[in-house]
Order: structure tokens, then C-alpha cells, then sequence
């Protein structure tokens, strides 16, 4: 079983950069991938990036392509999402999940979630 906590949210304007940290804990957290999701209200979860176990393959929605920085610190069982040229519509509380490492590019395979952290961008 995993922990993980998210935190780095907060309150942004239009163009400007946040970063999130999950910090993972449990049962040998460096061998998972970790995933980065995001749910606006009155919309549906969805997924944002995702990072394998060794941090040397990531994935991104297109949506944030260019903009977001997925990275991980084996060390201290953290990822980070590096946020840039945050957007009214980035607006949504941010999760972090865990999956099996070969399964690291499927989202549906993403379980043991945080409880968020709440990112709003606005002027």
C-alpha cells in the first residue's frame, strides 16, 4: 500500500508558474510510475502526465504539452509537475496516483490517490 501527498498548490495569475510535489511512501514507492490528474469542478477527472519508475519516460496530455514539467527525485520519493504559463483553464484540484511501472502510460491503471491539492489560476 502507498501514500501519497500532494501539496504546492495555490492561487496564480494568468501566465504564471507553480510547482506541485507528490511525495510518495509505502511499500518500495521508487519501483511504481507515478501519474499527475486534475478534476475541475463540475467536470470529470483527467489525466495530465504521467513519469515511469526511473524518470526517464514521461508522457503528457496535449493540453499542457510545452507548459508542464513532469520530473522525478528518486532519492526522496518525490515528483514534482513543474507548471508554467498557468491557464484560467489549468483551474482544478491536481492529484497524484501510482501504477504498476509497465503499465506507466495507461491512466486507467492509476490507483492509491492523494487527497489534491487545489491549483486556481485567475486575475
Amino acid at each position: 500500500q502507498l501514500q501519497l501527498v500532494e501539496s504546492g498548490g495555490g492561487l496564480v495569475q494568468p501566465g504564471g508558474s507553480l510547482r506541485l510535489s507528490c511525495v510518495v511512501s509505502g511499500s518500495v514507492p521508487h519501483i511504481y510510475a507515478i501519474g499527475w490528474f486534475r478534476q475541475a469542478p463540475g467536470k470529470k477527472r483527467e489525466e495530465v502526465s504521467c513519469i515511469n519508475n526511473s524518470g526517464k519516460k514521461t508522457k503528457y496530455v496535449e493540453s499542457v504539452k510545452g507548459r508542464f514539467t513532469i520530473s522525478r527525485d528518486i532519492a526522496s520519493d518525490t515528483v514534482y509537475l513543474q507548471m508554467n504559463n498557468l491557464k484560467p483553464e489549468d483551474t482544478a484540484v491536481y492529484y497524484c496516483a501510482a501504477a504498476p511501472n509497465e503499465y506507466y502510460d495507461d491512466y486507467g491503471s492509476y490507483g492509491d490517490w492523494g487527497q489534491g491539492t487545489q491549483v486556481t489560476v485567475s486575475s
